[in-house]
């Protein structure tokens, strides 16, 4: 199969297809109609059962977070915001020393073997 320019190789997305929440609720629903688990030993809906009724909420968790995929978090400032970011590339060599004195090596590199690399570019390749 070739791909075209431009087009996408999955036009449809990702699938929306969660097998261990569907199985999950399969067998939550029969477990309260008292019907036995007739899935296969072994199977998602199987070993749904099993925990569900181990009461094994953790397991169930983090089974489904690595089946169906975790829900994404957002990241944000405070109340919903933006994060607010500083821009330190127009500041002194005086002042970013000062910086690396409160925050160490997360404001700069001097001090290594190398000189400091304050442009912000990184190394030349």
């Amino acid at each position: 199969m070739t791909f075209e320019p431009g087009k996408s190789g999955n036009p449809g997305g990702r699938p929306k297809h969660k097998p261990f929440k569907e199985a999950l609720l399969i067998e939550a629903l029969a477990a309260e109609r008292g019907d036995g688990c007739v899935a296969k030993k072994g199977s998602l809906r199987w070993n749904a059962r099993q925990l569900l009724e181990k009461g094994e909420v953790a397991a169930i968790k983090e089974i489904a977070d690595r089946l169906d995929g975790k829900v994404t978090q957002g990241i944000s400032g405070p109340d919903g915001g933006p994060i607010q970011t500083v821009d330190l590339t127009n500041l002194s060599e005086d002042d970013l020393s000062r910086l690396e004195l409160v925050f160490g090596r997360l404001a700069g590199l001097a001090g290594d073997d190398a000189e400091a690399d304050t442009s912000g570019e990184g190394e030349e390749g």
